[in-house]
């Protein structure tokens, strides 16, 4: 009964309250209450604006203070940071360019169709192709050292400077070698090094096949000789071939025509047979030793020709792009200042492991032999000329590995980052932009690595503030919040109640 009493005089004030606020509400003029509104909305967005450090921007705070790192007042973040730019009105929008919808630097001041044949897609002045703007005060740019540079399109060039090594010339290198089995007898060349003229003689060799090919060379001779004026012409003509014969088996062993036509004139078998250089050149390899047996197929000198040589220049991979046949080339030799003009004649298909360079030859005349096989020398090469590309400081590209960006300028304080494809590198540090920024567009070149972690801290949290999929309610949450104000009083200690009024 006594519980009955309480409820019947809790309605009775309860419906009492709830009449004085109408009264008091009602009693109230449109001017108050719309005053009281704008109070309220104003209080809201109070309560809803962020501050921020100028000098950290990271440092982010639901009310004003000071910075926890500097100890700088915290300024009022403005509205649209971290984010797309506001948009305007559909009347008042303008297009800025036109992105791939696919690959966000395919980028064209123009519509039309992306490389995968999708249609491009607008980009307004007020949004970013990638969808996140940051947005910084003057005051912390100018603490940031932020300095941008313009997109326009210039000329590139690049003069490679490297080294080369003189090496033989191929075509020009001859081996001289037995093709009979036999002793060294003499040595008439018996220094590497040494230059020999063509015809000179080189060693002597004595092999007992030579000493019975000459035999049947004399026998044949004598033979053809008694059967010259034969009856038979076929008897005649077959002393006749043998005579050949044996003749073209002297010549097949290296065996000049001097030295048979004094076999033929004198009728005296030789113990040695000579061997004479085939080319001019100097003896770059001698094996040849007296006394020594060599055997068919051995290779006694090597004869090089070094009145023309050739520059194997070191190419690197990433100076590839620059160099093609039939440029000028400068090269400079250590012990002198005079420089010899030539030209690339070839670049080797192949890449040197141990290097990781590609060969260059420049092909040059060597008449005075200034230049000695695997000499150092300086290789100067001006390559070509790149005509009117897209290009911007080749400091303004922030490369990850996987990826190239720059942040663009869009005025106001904004900048977004955007991904573009880059080429060749001039020698004034600039890079050539092949996709990704359009002419006149202003891009960071200091600083740029600030704005990317602010990019990426921004991206991060704005991720984290995302309400998840699933999870409670707005009305839940202040539910719970009141239930757990109900249990606790305003010095943060536990409420006693009635132990029977937790049961009731």
């Amino acid at each position: 009964m006594r519980r009955f009493k309480v409820f019947i005089l809790v309605l009775l004030v309860l419906g009492a309250g709830f009449g004085a606020g109408i009264w008091f509400a009602g009693d109230k003029s449109p001017a108050e209450n719309g005053s009281e509104s704008a109070r309220t909305a104003k209080d809201s967005a109070a309560e809803s604006t962020q501050y921020t450090c100028g000098m950290h921007p990271f440092i982010i705070q639901d009310e004003p203070g000071t910075c926890p790192i500097c100890g700088m007042d915290l300024t009022p973040l403005k509205a649209g940071t971290g984010g797309a730019a506001t948009a305007k009105g559909p009347g008042e929008r303008k297009i800025k360019h036109w992105v791939a919808p696919m690959d966000p630097t395919y980028i064209r001041d123009e519509p039309g169709k992306s490389p995968m044949g999708m249609d491009l897609v607008p980009v307004y002045e007020d949004e970013s192709a990638t969808g996140s703007v940051i947005e910084i005060d003057p005051v912390t740019q100018q603490n940031m050292g932020v300095r941008t540079a313009q997109v326009v399109r210039r000329d590139l060039h690049r003069t490679i400077r490297t080294v080369g090594i003189v090496e033989y010339d191929e075509p020009n290198q001859f081996s001289v070698n037995n093709k009979i089995s036999g002793w060294v007898e003499k040595l008439y060349v018996n220094e590497t090094g040494e230059f020999v003229k063509k015809g000179q003689p080189l060693l002597e060799l004595y092999s007992p096949e030579l000493v019975s090919a000459q035999e049947e060379y004399l026998l044949a001779l004598n033979n053809r000789e008694k059967l010259a004026e034969s009856s038979f012409p076929e008897i005649s003509r077959g002393a006749e071939r043998l005579l050949e014969s044996s003749r073209k088996r002297l010549k097949y062993w290296d065996i000049s025509d001097r030295q048979i036509n004094r076999l033929r004139d004198t009728g005296e078998v030789k113990k040695t047979l000579t061997l004479y250089a085939p080319y001019d050149g100097i003896i770059s390899m001698k094996m040849a030793y007296e006394g020594m047996k060599a055997p068919a197929g051995m290779e006694l000198f090597r004869i090089s020709d070094i009145s023309n040589v050739w520059i194997n220049a070191d190419i690197y991979e990433y100076e590839l792009p620059w160099v093609k046949v039939g440029q000028e080339a400068t090269v400079e030799l250590p012990y002198k200042s005079e420089k010899i003009q030539g030209k690339i004649d070839m670049i080797y298909p192949y890449m040197e492991a141990k290097t990781r360079t590609v060969k260059a030859r420049i092909v040059l005349e060597n008449p005075k032999y200034e230049l000695k096989p695997d000499m150092y020398v300086n290789v100067i090469i001006k390559a070509r000329e790149v005509k009117d590309v897209l290009a911007v400081p080749a400091e303004a590209i922030i490369d990850s590995g996987n990826r190239k960006t720059v942040f663009v300028a869009l005025g106001g304080g904004k900048f977004e980052p955007r991904q573009v494809k880059t080429g060749l590198r001039g020698e004034e540090g600039n890079m050539q932009v092949e996709e990704g920024l359009l002419p006149g567009e202003w891009v960071v070149t200091s600083a740029q690595f600030m704005l990317d972690s602010e990019s990426q801290l921004r991206e991060a949290i704005s991720k984290m503030m995302e309400p998840k999929s699933g999870g409670p309610t707005g009305a839940e949450k202040a539910s719970r919040t009141d239930s757990a104000a109900d249990l606790f009083n305003d010095n943060g200690e536990a409420k006693k109640e009635d132990p029977e009024s937790l049961f009731e």
